[in-house]
């Protein structure tokens, strides 16, 4: 119990320090969006230094930034942080519409990766040194080294120049139209998926390797067993708990990589919208979406924390 009151406590501070660093980001980036709401999209307006001050006090920047960052805390709290300074809606209204697009592409991509890098990894454990143990290798050392956008772009560039493909106009929600909805979100979603698929049918393969050389494993196979159940119900099991932990924190990092990919793709989920707003200086919208990752991320590390010691009882003794 001490172990789980431990990382359940020290989610808190992170979080705060996290929230502060992304709000402090935030002010120092060069741009005042007042001016930049004044010269317009077009940038043909020419705002008086007295106009900027008279909008800058009705937005709330003129204030402290002590006050502002305390303000935009408890408006989380309350989950009402006010509205977009460039649309003028509320904030979490414009978090929550573009929220399933990256919530469906962030799980879709961490089960892709899952039903690829698994079986990958397996084979290449079980058939070390031969061709399929090297093919496997190559194809998850491409993945960790090729970054996801410039995937997402090959993707895209094979698909138009050689199958004539054309993503469907509109987004489908996924309720709506299921069909219409993959054919958006299929080739974001491997974009998404393989690097993180590298990354776990390495860790798969030598985490499994280590497994097979310990003596129950040697055991099961004398007393006759199948090699696939001694595989899949020994050796696989036991080989897991390290995968864990690369799985749990690589879901946060794909929910990170959308902001990437869903630009690339034209997808409308918080990732756009937060590329979006970066352009317009829109500080709550920025702020706020970058906290949502920063406590999924958090929320993740914890799960992790507190699976692994349902998985291993000795670290509750800790």
């Amino acid at each position: 119990m001490k172990y789980f009151a431990s990382r359940v406590a020290s989610l808190v501070p992170t979080v705060l320090l996290a929230s502060a660093g992304i709000f402090l980001l935030m002010r120092v980036l060069p741009g005042d969006v007042a001016k930049m709401m004044l010269i317009g999209p077009e940038g043909t307006g020419t705002p008086r230094p007295e106009d900027i001050a008279a909008l800058r006090a009705q937005l709330g920047l003129d204030r402290p930034l002590a006050i502002q960052y305390l303000d935009w805390l408890l408006g989380i709290v309350r989950l009402d942080v006010g509205n977009s300074l460039v649309t003028r809606q509320p904030v979490f209204t414009e978090l929550f519409r573009a929220l399933p697009v990256t919530l469906e592409l962030g799980l879709m991509a961490t089960l892709t990766s899952l039903v690829i890098s698994i079986p990958l990894g397996v084979v290449a454990a079980v058939k070390r040194g031969t061709w399929m143990d090297y093919a496997a290798r190559i194809f998850s050392l491409a993945g960790l080294s090729v970054p996801t956008f410039w995937v997402g772009m090959l993707m895209i560039l094979v698909l138009v120049q050689f199958f004539h493909w054309t993503a469907p106009l509109g987004y489908a929600e996924l309720l709506d139209d299921p069909v219409k909805n993959m054919q958006q979100l299929i080739w974001p979603i491997m974009a998404l998926g393989y690097a993180q698929a590298g990354l776990v049918s390495r860790l798969v393969r030598s985490s499994l390797l280590e497994v097979l050389r310990e003596d129950y494993v040697r055991t099961a196979r004398s007393k006759g067993l199948k090699e696939s159940d001694v595989i899949v119900r020994h050796a696989l099991r036991n080989s897991m708990l390290p995968v864990i932990t690369v799985i749990g924190l690589g879901l946060a990092n794909i929910v990170g990589g959308t902001v990437i990919v869903e630009t690339v793709f034209s997808l409308p989920g918080v990732g756009r919208l937060m590329v979006d707003s970066i352009n317009k200086r829109d500080y709550p919208v920025v702020q706020t979406a970058t906290f949502i990752f920063a406590l999924v991320f958090a929320l993740a590390n914890l799960s992790v924390d507190l699976l692994y010691a349902v998985l291993d009882p000795r670290l509750r003794l800790r």
